[in-house]
């Protein structure tokens, strides 16, 4: 199954233009078996979310997308927004008490900018990937994200490498808050999804892995050494 685990509607906040009829229209257009709305802060209502998916013929789950002090967590298996759950112990407590499960998102998301630093205050080295394997965010997590849409080739190596270290497969999401590049990296899951509960439990048994090139027709796994050119990933 093709899934785009982290997409964004203009209903979780003023930065998407995406509308819920949109996200479904596009993803049936491109291939994709389902896609996770993982709004920034807030969950959708259960009643109002499977309406939309049971109407429209695709699999649509929901997550969400916490913004904690250490860098912003997908969590699924959530009921609703807790208070204090900004604070990623608290968070990391309430999501073990549901059963549920978190992936660090874009964890290097402008690690190698150079241009957010005053030339007279330049940056120290970026780390390695062995030393931010060891930051606090990924002792609370159970999963990371190794391809996001809105980081650069990099930023998504660079990711990949430390998941290796970690011994993570990762996962994929466009990040998409447009129509614009929605499904352009996936998590492709070996078993057949159709609740929120089928999703939890594929991604505890670790039955899946991050993959790009449906945009371009040709699906590949994403893995250390690919780089990308025109038509697609290539070694």
């Amino acid at each position: 199954m093709l899934i785009d685990l982290h997409v964004h509607t203009m209903q979780g906040g003023p930065d998407s233009s995406l509308t819920p009829q949109q996200i479904i229209e596009e993803a049936k257009r491109i291939g994709l078996d389902g896609v996770c709305v993982t709004e920034h802060n807030c969950l959708w209502d259960t009643h109002e979310f499977e309406k939309l998916a049971q109407k429209n013929g695709l699999r649509v789950f929901r997550a969400m997308e916490i913004n904690t002090e250490v860098g912003h967590i997908a969590v699924f298996g959530l009921k609703s927004y807790i208070g204090g759950i900004h604070k990623a112990d608290r968070l990391r407590t309430e999501v073990l008490a549901a059963g549920g499960f978190m992936i660090a998102l874009h964890p290097f998301r402008r690690l190698f900018d150079q241009k957010l630093f005053l030339p007279l205050d330049p940056p120290a080295e970026p780390p390695t990937a062995e030393a931010a394997s060891k930051w606090p965010v990924f002792d609370l997590v159970d999963e990371i994200e190794v391809l996001n849409g809105a980081c650069t080739e990099r930023e998504n190596l660079f990711t990949y490498e430390v998941a290796q270290i970690r011994g993570w497969k990762g996962t994929a999401g466009s990040d998409a808050h447009s129509t614009q590049g929605l499904g352009c990296h996936i998590t492709v899951f070996e078993g057949s999804i159709e609740t929120e509960r089928d999703l939890l439990e594929e991604l505890r048994a670790g039955r899946f892995y991050p993959a790009t090139g449906l945009l371009k027709g040709n699906i590949v796994p994403f893995r250390d050494g690919l780089v990308p050119e025109a038509d697609g990933w290539i070694e």
